[in-house]
């Protein structure tokens, strides 16, 4: 991290320590309390506008006024949102192998279509399973995903549950990421977005679509790289998400 700044890491409502989906959610901050919102689709996903109130309202009670906001995949469509709905909280925004306009990992949703209805039969342990087995292909070593998958999994099974994970997969065909993407026109931050040059879900050129449609964002495609591109290049991001916080 560049000096003088303070990283702050968190898990999405129904990802790795947050809480699932289902449940309320209630923050406090110093001037009182408040209740994020807890609408969700069918009982099961939260609405991409409640994530970026829950992310929002973290801020608050972390006392952050604005940030730089980096985000990978369903994070960096997110991040999209928290720009454009909250645009004074945002200094810079990077964008890693994000989902745009009306581009999604298309084998991960699929996924998530056929297992719906039939969730609650087949258990999280499966479920997380196909998903590990499918999202391997996102790695370049895939050694290294495997650790990092069966991290990342491991909540569902142990705690969030089908619903959680099933929302999850289904959040990559959200209609507001569609709504979103006819807003980026609007950001005015310095906005890096970053590629793998072997996506096998989310090719480069949605890349190259967002930096056409953000005035003044960079795009880079690192060579043999893929979808968690952090992961497969992290010396070469890191440098990057340094670049963005000095422009």
């Amino acid at each position: 991290m560049p000096e003088g700044r303070r990283l702050v890491v968190l898990d999405l409502m129904g990802c790795g320590r947050s809480d699932s989906v289902r449940r309320p959610t209630r923050t406090a901050s110093d001037t009182g309390s408040h209740t994020a919102p807890s609408v969700v689709d069918g009982g099961t996903g939260t609405t991409f506008d409640t994530q970026a109130a829950l992310v929002v309202g973290l801020m608050d009670d972390l006392s952050i006024a604005r940030a730089a906001i980096i985000g990978h995949g369903i994070g960096a469509a997110l991040a999209q949102a928290i720009t454009v709905r909250h645009p004074d909280r945002v200094s810079a925004l990077c964008l890693m192998s994000s989902p745009a306009f009306a581009v999604w990992p298309r084998r991960m949703a699929r996924l998530a279509r056929m297992c719906t209805p039939f969730a609650g039969l087949i258990g999280a342990p499966i479920l997380a399973s196909f998903v590990h087995g499918s999202a391997i292909r996102g790695y370049a070593d895939r050694d290294a995903g495997r650790r990092a998958l069966d991290v990342s999994l491991r909540p569902y099974p142990a705690r969030l549950g089908c619903d959680a994970l099933v929302s999850q997969l289904g959040s990559m065909r959200d209609a507001a990421i569609a709504r979103v993407g006819a807003l980026l026109g609007g950001i005015a931050v310095p906005t890096a977005v970053i590629w793998g040059a072997s996506d096998p879900f989310l090719a480069p050129s949605v890349g190259e679509q967002l930096r056409a449609a953000i005035p003044h964002a960079t795009l880079d495609v690192i060579p043999g790289a893929r979808h968690f591109v952090a992961e497969d290049a992290p010396i070469e991001c890191a440098q990057l998400a340094t670049a963005l916080l000095a422009r």
